[in-house]
């Protein structure tokens, strides 16, 4: 493929004075394989598995950045929705794996790890219902923790028991970080219609990667 010198001149203006930058490089990573349920273990499994597969990721996308000459403005992992391998164990073990998870992105170098996420718009189990509320605490606790609920999809309906508990819990989110101007707001979101990608579990938290709000 060839570009007129017209394209390339139109792209470097685009870099240098309108800001122009690649806003994620996302790596998908699946933890349906863990061999445990116990909290030590899945602590464990996620923080080595994460960390083995997603450690040339900076590197490559530095090397991609410097390749094309475009910025990339965040580097992030999206896992398997976390209440989908956390279903079943205790309320305390779903902290101890956001911080696995936590400890795994900042060992890795990455900006944030979206999938602390669940999947709630045909129902709630009780680990959904554990797992929404362990946000406040894990959202204070952890840097690049970035999570999701999907509430709603147009197939589905409304969960409106979900949409009233995501409420009291955003502004529980909040108050746990009142002290940094209510930031754990910012990398939680809760959605309608929320993307699926390809490993059937991979919600995006689109709006966490952009610092963005966190929504009804």
């Amino acid at each position: 493929m060839f570009f007129s010198d017209h394209e390339v001149i139109q792209t470097m203006q685009m870099v240098a004075h309108e800001c122009l930058d690649i806003r994620t490089v996302t790596m998908g990573i699946s933890l349906l394989d863990t061999p445990t349920k116990t909290p030590d273990g899945l602590a464990r499994f996620v923080y080595d598995k994460v960390t083995k597969r997603a450690s040339a990721l900076p590197g490559i996308v530095k090397e991609m950045e410097s390749r094309y000459g475009i910025p990339i403005a965040n580097t992030r992992i999206s896992v398997t929705p976390v209440s989908l391998i956390c279903e079943g164990i205790p309320d305390s073990g779903y902290l101890k794996v956001a911080k696995a998870l936590d400890a795994a992105a900042e060992e890795v170098g990455v900006d944030y790890l979206a999938g602390y996420s669940c999947l709630v718009h045909k129902g709630a189990t009780p680990g959904d219902i554990r797992h929404i509320q362990s946000l406040p605490q894990v959202l204070a606790e952890t840097a690049r923790i970035c999570s999701s609920v999907s509430l709603a999809t147009t197939k589905s309906g409304i969960n409106m028991d979900a949409v009233k508990l995501m409420g009291v819990t955003i502004k529980a989110i909040a108050e746990a970080t009142r002290d940094r101007n209510g930031i754990g707001c910012s990398p939680s979101s809760a959605k309608g219609n929320a993307f699926r990608g390809t490993s059937a579990e991979l919600p995006t938290s689109s709006s966490a990667s952009s610092k963005g709000r966190s929504t009804i």
